[in-house]
C-alpha cells in the first residue's frame, strides 16, 4: 500500500486485554487504542514534506482515520494532520 498526498498509513496497536488490577476485559467494553506504529508515508501535499516516517510509533485523536483491513491486518487511513504526537 503506497498513500497519496498528505496521507499515512498506520498499523494501531493491539487493544488491552486485561486491567491493572488483573481483570480481562471483554471484547465489546475495550476502547480503541489510540496509538500505532506508522507503516507507510505519501509525499506530502503542496510541496510541504511530510514530519512522520514509517516505523514511527504515534498518538492520533480517538476518532481519527478511515478503518481498513488488507491481507488480514488492521490499519488506519489518517491525514498527518491527525496526527497529535511522535513518541
Amino acid at each position: 500500500m503506497k498513500p497519496i498526498a498528505d496521507r499515512v498509513i498506520i498499523k494501531p496497536a493491539p487493544a488491552d486485554e486485561k486491567t491493572k488490577g488483573g481483570i480481562i476485559i471483554p471484547d465489546t467494553a475495550k476502547e480503541k487504542p489510540q496509538r500505532g506504529e506508522v507503516v507507510a508515508v505519501g509525499p506530502g501535499k503542496d510541496g510541504n514534506m511530510m514530519t512522520v516516517t514509517a516505523g514511527d510509533i504515534v498518538l492520533y485523536g480517538k476518532y481519527a482515520g478511515q478503518e481498513i483491513s488488507y491481507e488480514g491486518q488492521d490499519y488506519l487511513i489518517m491525514r498527518e494532520d491527525d496526527i497529535l504526537v511522535i513518541i
